[in-house]
C-alpha cells in the first residue's frame, strides 16, 4: 500500500514511517508547513483591509523549519521520498478560529480543527493528488473493525492517548486512515527510534499551540487590542465585585487572577462576551450535569435514546460515565457524576465500552441542573 505519512520531524511520526516500512508500504513523507519559530503566518494583512499584525510561530510548535530539518534527515534514513507543503495560507482559517471563539466567550481547541481541516482534510487531498491510499499520522489512536465500518479508539498508552483530537475526521477519512504508533507506549517508541536508529529519538515532545509564543490573551490583544474592553466582574446575582481589561483574558474554571475580594476561594462560572462581564463563584457553582453539542459527527446508528458512555471533554481529560443521545442534529450528554470547569466551545467526544469513540460535537450550552 502507498501510504503519505504526515512527518513532523518528531519521534512519534519518525518511528511511524520506520514502522510503515518495515511492515512492507511505500511510504512518502510529507511535512506541512506552518512556518519556523518567530515567522509570520498568512493571515489577513492590512493591505487587504485587516489591519491585525500577522501570528507567528511559537518555539514549541510542532511545525517549525527545524522540525521540517529533522524530518528530512529521517526520510533520508529511511530512503522515503519526502516533500514539503505549504499549508501557511491554510493555517490562517485556523488561527480565525481560535481568535473568533475566544472573542465571542468560547473555549477554542485549534489541534482538533487542524485534524479535521489540514491532516485529514488537505493533506488527505493531497495524498490523493499523489496516487496514496492512505494517509497516516504519529498520533497515539487505534484504528479498529465494528460491524458498523472502521472507529478510531484509544492509543494502548492511555497517558498519551490522542483520540480525543480525532473524534470529527469522518467515517470517510478512517476508513484510509494509518496509526502506527497507537499500539505502543511512549517509552517503546522511544525504544524503536533508537532500534532504527533515528537521529531524533531523544527529541523533546513539542507543548505549546504551535502559533501562541506567549499566553493566548496576549497574542489576542496583539491580533485585535480594540476587541479588548475593561468590564464587570460580578458574581452570580449580578452583583458586581471587580472589573477586568477583556473577558479573553479569562477562562470557565480559572481561579487565580481574579482580583476580587472574598472570603472564600472564586472561580470563573462562566462569561458573557455581549455584555463583556466575567461571572465568578464558588467550586460548586461550576459543576455541569448535562450539555449539548451541535456540529456533531457520529460513526453508525443515531442513538435517539439516551445509551452509556464514558465522555470526555479535554484533549487528556478523564473519561466521565454518561448517556448520551442524537437527535436533529444535536448531541446531548448527561453525565452521571456532575463535571467541574466545562465550558462552551469545548469538544465533547463520547467512547464506548471498548474505548472505541463513538461520536462527539463542539459544546453550546451546558446546564447545572
Amino acid at each position: 500500500m502507498k501510504v503519505l505519512l504526515a512527518m513532523s520531524g518528531g519521534v512519534d511520526s519518525s518511528v511511524a514511517a520506520a514502522l510503515l516500512q518495515r511492515d512492507g508500504h511505500e511510504v512518502v513523507g510529507c511535512f506541512m508547513r506552518l512556518g519556523s519559530p518567530g515567522d509570520e503566518l498568512e493571515t489577513p494583512r492590512a493591505d487587504l483591509g485587516d489591519a491585525r499584525p500577522q501570528a507567528k510561530i511559537g518555539h514549541q510548535g510542532c511545525c517549525s523549519i527545524n522540525d521540517a530539518a529533522d524530518a528530512r534527515l529521517v526520510a533520508a534514513k529511511l530512503g522515503i521520498p519526502f516533500y514539503v507543503v505549504n499549508f501557511r495560507n491554510d493555517f490562517g482559517r485556523i488561527i480565525e478560529y481560535f481568535e473568533r471563539e475566544y472573542h465571542e466567550g468560547r473555549t477554542p481547541n485549534p489541534c482538533v480543527r487542524c485534524n479535521d481541516w489540514l491532516k485529514y482534510g488537505k493533506l488527505r487531498a493531497y495524498a490523493e493528488q499523489l496516487g496514496c491510499d492512505a494517509v497516516a499520522t504519529g498520533h497515539y489512536a487505534q484504528v479498529v473493525a465494528t460491524p458498523e465500518g472502521p472507529r478510531v479508539a484509544r492509543g494502548v498508552d492511555h497517558a498519551k492517548d490522542q483520540s480525543y483530537v480525532l473524534f470529527g475526521i469522518g467515517p470517510q477519512a478512517i476508513a484510509r486512515m494509518l496509526l502506527p504508533i497507537g499500539g505502543f507506549e511512549k517509552p517503546r517508541v522511544r525504544e524503536l527510534a533508537r532500534e532504527f536508529g533515528l537521529p531524533v529519538s531523544d527529541k523533546p515532545d513539542s507543548q505549546e499551540i504551535c502559533f501562541v509564543p506567549d499566553d493566548y490573551a496576549s497574542f489576542l490583544e496583539r491580533r485585535q487590542p480594540a476587541r479588548f474592553e475593561s468590564g464587570a466582574i460580578e458574581d452570580e446575582s449580578g452583583r458586581v465585585l471587580g472589573t477586568h481589561e477583556g473577558h479573553q483574558r479569562f477562562t470557565v474554571g480559572q481561579r487565580k487572577g481574579l482580583r476580587v475580594p472574598a472570603t472564600i476561594p472564586l472561580f470563573v462560572i462562566r462569561k458573557d462576551a455581549a455584555r463583556n462581564t466575567v461571572v465568578v463563584g464558588p467550586r460548586e457553582s461550576l459543576e455541569v450535569r448535562a450539555l449539548e453539542a451541535a456540529e456533531v459527527v457520529w460513526y453508525g446508528a443515531a442513538p435517539e435514546a439516551p445509551i452509556a458512555c464514558t465522555a470526555q471533554v479535554r484533549a487528556h481529560g478523564a473519561p466521565i460515565p454518561a448517556q448520551v443521545s442524537l437527535s436533529d442534529g444535536v448531541l446531548r450528554v448527561a453525565f452521571d457524576r456532575a463535571e467541574a470547569g466545562v465550558a462552551p466551545g469545548q469538544a465533547i467526544v463520547c467512547y464506548d465500552r471498548e474505548d472505541r469513540i463513538l461520536g462527539g460535537g463542539w459544546i453550546r450550552a451546558t446546564f447545572r441542573g
